[in-house]
């Protein structure tokens, strides 16, 4: 009887391993944001410095050096020191759940391309989902570089807590100002680039 018995639960012994295993050996599934690519502009040229336009100002003195932070960027590839981005530059920190940073990114968008190759517009996705922020590149156009910084080390080092929040860089990368005034428009913007950066933003 016993015997009979073994030989009816060995069977269903071996098919509940087998699931198990077949289950233990499959890949880990990847996010829908993995699987689809990037709409962010890779960051193996954020420590090329842009070409001097017309209208640039002649460097001032004063401001403090960005932080020494390495931060992986959003598309892969080597991890991005932050002093290495060569200014002058915009840095744009923000989240997808932050309702003001949503409404300001397609403004630095447009700064991005009003002032390309004189200018660097950089996003610091902070806190976030990849699901999220990859939505939001897709929803809203976003083309620029974004580095990654889940840990908040970026607003830590500067004590600021509040997003959105948006460093102007000099070219010797020293920050000229710190603007937490909420979302920006692209007039306001172009007038802090002006003021700190000695840039004018074409319309």
């Amino acid at each position: 009887m016993n015997r009979r018995l073994a030989l009816l639960v060995l069977p269903l012994l071996l098919l509940v391993a087998g699931c198990t295993t077949a289950a233990d050996d499959a890949p880990a599934p990847r996010s829908a944001a993995a699987q689809r690519p990037s709409p962010f502009q890779d960051c193996s040229k954020l420590s090329t410095a842009p070409q001097a336009g017309a209208g640039t100002a002649a460097p001032g003195t004063g401001g403090e050096a960005l932080p020494e932070l390495t931060l992986a960027c959003f598309t892969g590839g080597a991890p991005v020191a932050l002093r290495e981005v060569a200014g002058p530059a915009v840095i744009n920190v923000w989240a997808s759940w932050c309702p003001p940073c949503r409404k300001e990114l397609p403004a630095f968008q447009r700064l991005s391309e009003r002032t390309a190759g004189r200018l660097q517009v950089v996003g610091v996705n902070n806190r976030d989902s990849r699901d999220g922020a990859q939505s939001i590149g897709e929803d809203f156009g976003v083309r620029f570089p974004i580095l990654v910084d889940q840990g908040e080390a970026l607003q830590r080092a500067l004590k600021r807590n509040a997003i959105p929040l948006t460093l102007f860089v000099d070219a010797q990368g020293r920050i000229r100002h710190i603007d937490t005034t909420g979302a920006l428009d692209d007039a306001r913007l172009a007038e802090l680039v002006r003021q700190h950066l000695g840039l004018a933003v074409p319309a």
